[in-house]
């Protein structure tokens, strides 16, 4: 069974951190494309970050750059979401998804029509005062 769970979420004051992560497990997600989405209810859902199996730059969206980056932990089979300086708009529920359809290399397309094939369950991130 393909599986990926996300962990690490909770609630965080304007201008803390926290790193998500995402454990795969019945495939090796080191040779995947990971991407981190979001979700409000009422909203559609959102890419905002991904990264390719190979060396390319990895995608993201303009409101998380210099705040959001992504690593990979081969060994424990697990991606990681580091997410700095959070303002109340990151709040949502984040979910790690992966494919190995589309290459080694996450593309803007992929990142904003969700291109992927095997979901987390979603992390809840409650940024607020």
């Amino acid at each position: 069974q393909l599986q990926l769970v996300e962990s690490g979420g909770g609630f965080v004051q304007p201008g803390g951190s926290l790193r998500l992560s995402c454990a795969a497990s019945g495939f090796t997600l080191d040779s995947h494309v990971v991407g981190w989405f979001r979700q409000v209810p009422g909203k559609e859902r959102e890419g905002v970050i991904c990264d390719g199996s190979g060396d390319g730059r990895p995608n993201w969206i303009d409101s998380v750059s210099g705040r959001f980056t992504m690593s990979r932990d081969s060994a424990k089979n697990v991606v990681y979401l580091q997410m700095n300086s959070l303002t109340p708009e990151d709040t949502g529920v984040y979910y790690c998804a992966s494919t190995d359809r589309w290459g080694d290399h996450c593309s803007g397309d992929m990142l904003r029509t969700g291109a992927f094939d095997i979901w987390g369950q979603g992390a809840l991130v409650t940024v607020s005062s």
